[in-house]
């Protein structure tokens, strides 16, 4: 259950990060409240996973999570850029979070 919560921890982070771009500044009240449950739901769903997932692990896999999906939403919402070397460094912290998963002893 412990690798549940951490993925929809990850899940929540990419929410909150995309809804930061929508707050524009926290001026906007209804992306601003959502973007804050997203960080509250996101923070409590870590502190599940960390009862029984070493804190390293846990954190980078976490945040890893958090940076492709912010990534990827980036290139499809807001027309980042979509170049092959930024998908093969995105691949790479992929790489990084199964390498992580797989390692671990949880």
């Amino acid at each position: 259950m412990n690798w549940i919560y951490l993925f929809i921890a990850g899940i929540l982070e990419v929410g909150w990060a995309v809804g930061l771009k929508y707050t524009e500044g926290w001026s906007r009240l209804v992306p601003s409240a959502l973007t804050a449950l997203g960080m509250i739901a996101s923070f409590y769903f870590l502190s599940l996973a960390l009862k029984t997932l070493p804190i390293g692990t846990a954190y980078a896999v976490w945040t890893g999570i958090g940076t492709v999906g912010a990534a990827m939403l980036g290139m499809l919402l807001f027309d980042e850029p979509r170049d092959i070397a930024r998908v093969l460094c995105i691949l790479l912290i992929v790489a990084g979070i199964a390498g992580l998963k797989l390692t671990s002893a949880q």
